[in-house]
């Protein structure tokens, strides 16, 4: 058995697709259908598809694997300091679900000894996926069937599409960081949350940074980053884990993204 077999067996990668499949199914239910909309105590809207959605997915970790771990947007830890860790996002980009916006998703990310080893975005609507397992290729699956995702070459920054969710999450002197980079890239498109970097893994994009974030938003992402040639890591270069900082800078190209991290750290 292979290295990357004994951290992500077949069996987990299986859960995986049957995790994803049970929260698009609640996600399609609801969409569209004029839920109420409760606010959290960051301000963040959260609506019962999210937490069926999460609960559904605990269900089917906790039968096939109760002694693993997971940690969840909506009931938070269960287990933390398990082997594996389940890290859940039910409903990523709840303000685009609730105004009837399809490009929400569902990130699904297995940690094995706090590291990254299988991550999934997957959109309910579009239906599409993308699945990253530690040691394999990443794949993308849409109604035309599956096929590896690799990310595109980008001779430098100054050819770059970056994208990101919104500016507004660039806060103190984050803002001044982001603007360098901002404006040494070609194209710097806003909107999207987890698609971006689904994008950037399929060769649509060059860069994605973000900042603000909970684990559950960018965790899954790394291991479909790297298997499709990417690089995932914080604004310092470091890898990504539960406890990071929230900054999250990914690119398709090594000279790229160590530009990047230099243009984030000047003064």
């Amino acid at each position: 058995m292979s290295t990357a077999e004994e951290t992500c067996p077949q069996e987990f990668v299986d859960l995986a697709g049957r995790l994803a499949e049970a929260a698009r199914t609640i996600a399609r239910q609801y969409f569209r259908q004029g839920l109420a909309i409760e606010d959290k105590p960051d301000e963040s809207p959260v609506t019962l598809a999210d937490r069926e959605a999460e609960a559904a997915m605990r269900k089917l970790i906790g039968a096939a694997f109760p002694g693993h771990g997971i940690f969840g947007e909506e009931f938070g830890a269960e287990n933390p300091e398990a082997e594996f860790v389940w890290v859940l996002d039910p409903i990523d980009g709840t303000k685009r679900f609730i105004t009837g916006n399809p490009l929400f998703g569902s990130l699904i990310a297995l940690l094995h000894k706090q590291k990254p080893v299988l991550g999934v975005i997957d959109m309910p609507i579009l239906e599409e996926r993308w699945l990253g397992v530690a040691g394999r290729p990443t794949t993308f699956t849409d109604r035309q069937g599956s096929r590896e995702a690799r990310v595109r070459p980008c001779p430098g920054l100054d050819q770059a599409t970056v994208l990101s969710t919104a500016p507004e999450m660039f806060q103190g002197a984050d803002g001044p960081a982001f603007q360098r980079l901002r404006q040494s890239a070609k194209l710097t498109l806003y909107g999207g949350d987890c698609f971006n970097y689904g994008l950037l893994a399929s060769g649509f994009a060059d860069i994605v940074i973000e900042a603000d974030l909970a684990p559950y938003d960018y965790l899954a992402h790394t291991a479909i980053i790297t298997g499709a040639g990417g690089i995932v890591t914080d604004w310092q270069g470091a890898a990504l884990n539960l406890k990071s900082d929230g900054r999250v800078l990914c690119a398709g190209n090594a000279a790229c993204h160590a530009d990047a991290i230099k243009l984030l750290a000047a003064a």
